[in-house]
């Protein structure tokens, strides 16, 4: 009985040794109906656990609305070139992203959908 009890006691130590790779649901988002938006940059973010860029968006009437979108990890976005400087407030993007199902101005963004209004490619190197 002591040997179950003292190997019971070693398995969980390994198994709580073990790192969990939590991470949140991306089910509030929309993927089957993406969404075209224009904007200006107000804040980009080069954070972890994900990136996020504050993008003013303003509609046919003229009125703005600051819309909070969430990117990929800084490590996964510096892979594809990205800096903490890619993005400076006044830049003017043009993007596809994943809207929030609650119709809130939220969002989700990926570096294969977005670029600069003009048509560039934003790239690392801006």
């Amino acid at each position: 009985m002591k040997h179950k009890t003292s190997s019971l006691a070693c398995i969980a130590l390994v198994v709580s040794a073990i790192p969990v790779n939590a991470h949140h649901s991306f089910a509030a988002l929309d993927q089957e109906h993406p969404l075209e938006l224009s904007g200006v940059v107000r804040e980009f973010r080069f954070t972890n656990p994900h990136a996020f860029i504050r993008l003013e968006v303003k509609d046919n009437d003229g009125n703005s609305e600051i819309w909070m979108l969430e990117g990929s990890s800084p490590r996964a976005l510096a892979h594809d070139g990205w800096t903490s400087t890619t993005l400076k407030t006044g830049d003017e993007l043009r993007m596809t992203i994943d809207p929030a199902r609650n119709g809130g101005p939220r969002g989700s963004w990926d570096v294969n959908r977005i670029m600069f209004r003009n048509g560039k490619p934003i790239t690392g190197l801006h």
